[in-house]
């Protein structure tokens, strides 16, 4: 049942997956520094979510009997002001879905149905993040950086802090 290219677009998948999850785990950091700690859970959600995801890959790449290449697409970078860490998160969601429905396609092609179920899924998932994300930005350009801002922090005795 081995098909290397959808074996090797499932280890891509799983790299943008670990990518993610790490970038939100960043992300979540800095926003506790930022005293920014409602949309730091937010973010923690992400990061689980991504983790979850890269997990499904992990499971449909040994059943194809195929090893799993656990590393980052690319390496976490903080951001600089809110909206810079949305329009990055946004243009790899976007980035992400284009993948996940090609995958998809090649697998269907393959006659991998139990791949092409997974791809779709996960960028049905994305397409969930991405319009969270576009909202986001949409929010900050109406209410401003500052008081969007203020709606993402709890002094709450059990935020975590």
């Amino acid at each position: 049942m081995s098909n290397s290219r959808t074996i090797d677009n499932l280890n891509k998948a799983l790299q943008m997956e670990m990518s993610a999850a790490h970038q939100y785990q960043l992300h979540a950091h800095v926003l506790n520094d930022w005293g920014l700690n409602i949309l730091a859970e937010k973010m923690r959600a992400e990061q689980a979510e991504e983790i979850g995801h890269s997990d499904l890959f992990i499971e449909r790449i040994l059943f194809l009997k195929g090893v799993p290449d656990i590393a980052f697409a690319k390496p976490p970078k903080p951001a600089e002001t809110l909206e810079a860490m949305f329009r990055a998160d946004l243009a790899d969601e976007e980035e992400a879905i284009r993948f996940y429905v090609q995958a998809a396609r090649q697998a269907n092609e393959s006659d991998d149905v139990g791949s092409r179920a997974l791809f779709e899924k996960i960028a049905l998932d994305e397409e969930g993040h991405k319009a969270w994300l576009e909202l986001q930005l949409e929010l900050i350009e109406r209410l401003g950086e500052k008081t969007y801002s203020a709606k993402q922090v709890s002094f709450s005795e059990d935020s975590g802090e």
